[in-house]
């Protein structure tokens, strides 16, 4: 049977393709080793179950463990209403597992009685342990599902108790759970009500340290394998350095490009060929889908006003905002998989340059309903009889645009929000035939870089916010380079003024060999 791309569950190395991750588990299945545990918080679709299972496989080939790898999904909510009926449940799901891995363990269910509480599903769990010479592991995948559960909880609780009581009562040697959420930060009275005391349930949890994004070093076997298999000619080293450069090594991301080049891309090539263009194309037409991954990052900007903000200001207005995980937003934002911190600098940005793309898109089509509703005829008039985009008129396009509506009632809006209009206002002219990737730049400008694709010809505008003469000329040198960078001639340069007197200039500059036509809004 032949290996495919796979993004939509757990993933079978004899069935798929899988990044080497031989490393990252290593230094988990050490972790459990030690006695350790912990949990593996990440967003979803990051790759946890598959991780659990790989783990399990290997802890259960040295011989030496009974792993029980459960999942609360899929399992009801019956079970969490009581007490009798979650000690049992579980008990039920220890019991399905051990049938599987641990059959010489199976007849020790037989003579357990039916339990009512979670202290005689304590005594129950000491007893089955006692059953072997071997080290138990508990892995529970989902935990999410019950994370807001009060008897899950105590159950976490209880397993707190024996792990502290674990040098005299037998236990689990390690328990390893997975989900998007840390159960670290749930409070649960553990102690008798006299003391009135709230802890953690979790605080004997070991940090988890381990880096899940996939590095270069890891995705390049991957496509190496595909080559090998498939035949297709392809720079593995560069494909996995710019799969790199689009995704951070967000798991999901690498395997939707890798499996829209195998299966959209390569069969409309007669040279069967991964190429950098291919990668560009497929990240243009990602970036505009609509998918579970995509569709959870929005809805949890919508669910968030305080994280659609802090989200704003770091990917429109290139914001320095520093990282500072025991702030709340900031936690949220790394729950989610939405922020990451900057290198050098400790700042937060955006996880990698797809969401960036995603979440400027989403941010921009609102304000075309809100704002430019009424523009319908925007996108005409600003393509060149070569089919080249005329950029020149397009910024002069909106800042006509602006100063028509300048003077009205929105006149704050614009100013807080001028870059986000103008990127509403470019996406109707370059829709079908370009498409424009953002960078932020944090610096004293706070610059926003639009490379824009259309057609065959890329364009540079750089958008920042004045900060007077000095800052402009040094503003002019950075973009400068990065034209350099773009091996491009002429760039542009939208600068937003937010002056009492406002200037509606522009100029064409040439600056150490480069065209730069600025304007001013």
């Amino acid at each position: 049977m032949s290996k495919e791309f796979f993004i939509t569950g757990r993933c079978f190395p004899k069935l798929h393709y899988m990044a080497d991750v031989s490393k990252k588990m290593e230094q988990i299945q050490h972790m459990v080793e030690k006695g350790a545990y912990f949990i593996i918080n990440r967003p979803r679709q990051y790759g946890k179950t598959t991780t659990l299972y790989s783990l399990a496989e290997a802890l259960r080939k040295t011989g030496e463990y009974v792993v029980l790898n459960t999942s609360f999904e899929g399992i009801g909510d019956a079970i969490f209403e009581e007490e009798a009926h979650f000690s049992s449940g579980f008990i039920r799901i220890m019991e399905k597992y051990t049938k599987f891995h641990s059959p010489e363990l199976l007849g020790w269910f037989k003579k357990t009685r039916k339990v009512k509480d979670l202290e005689k599903l304590s005594d129950m769990i000491t007893d089955f342990i006692s059953q072997t010479d071997k080290k138990v592991v508990l892995i529970i995948d989902e935990v999410d599902k019950s994370s807001n559960n009060q008897l899950f909880v105590s159950f976490l609780a209880m397993l707190r108790n024996k792990y502290l009581e674990r040098d005299e009562i037998p236990t689990f040697h390690s328990v390893v759970l997975a989900g998007v959420h840390d159960v670290k930060t749930l409070k649960v009275k553990i102690r008798g009500n006299e003391e009135q005391k709230f802890n953690s349930p979790w605080n004997i949890a070991a940090e988890f340290k381990v880096d899940m994004n996939l590095q270069v070093a890891e995705i390049k076997p991957m496509l190496d394998e595909y080559v090998a298999d498939k035949g297709v000619k392809m720079d593995t080293q560069f494909i996995a350095e710019r799969l790199f450069y689009y995704t951070s090594g967000y798991p999901f991301l690498v395997s939707k490009l890798c499996k829209m080049l195998d299966e959209d891309f390569l069969p409309q090539k007669q040279v069967k060929e991964w190429m950098d263009k291919d990668l560009e194309n497929a990240v243009k037409i990602l970036v505009t889908e609509s998918n579970t991954n995509f569709d959870t990052l929005t809805k949890n900007l919508e669910n968030n006003p305080e994280l659609y903000r802090a989200v704003y200001n770091i990917a429109i207005e290139s914001d320095f905002v520093p990282f500072n995980v025991h702030n709340p937003t900031t936690n949220l934002g790394i729950l989610y998989g939405m922020f990451v911190s900057g290198n050098g600098g400790g700042r937060i940005k955006i996880h990698n340059r797809i969401y960036t793309e995603v979440i400027v898109n989403y941010m921009s089509d609102k304000i075309r309903e809100d704002k430019l509703s009424e523009n319908k005829n925007i996108g005409s008039g600003y393509r060149n009889t070569n089919q080249t985009l005329n950029m020149e008129a397009v910024l002069l396009g909106f800042q006509t645009f602006m100063k028509k509506e300048y003077s009205k009632k929105d006149r704050d809006f614009l100013e807080k929000n001028g870059r986000l209009v103008f990127l509403a206002f470019i996406k109707p002219i370059i829709n079908g035939s370009g498409y424009d990737f953002k960078e932020p730049q944090i610096s004293e400008e706070q610059r926003l870089d639009v490379v824009i694709t259309y057609f065959a010809e890329k364009y540079v505008a750089e958008l920042k916010l004045w900060r007077g003469q000095k800052a402009h000329e040094k503003g002019l040198i950075q973009l400068v380079e990065y034209l350099n960078s773009q091996s491009l001639s002429e760039g542009y340069l939208l600068i937003f003024d937010h002056s009492e007197v406002k200037n509606w200039h522009s100029e064409w500059l040439e600056v150490e060999g480069k065209k730069i036509f600025a304007i001013w809004v």
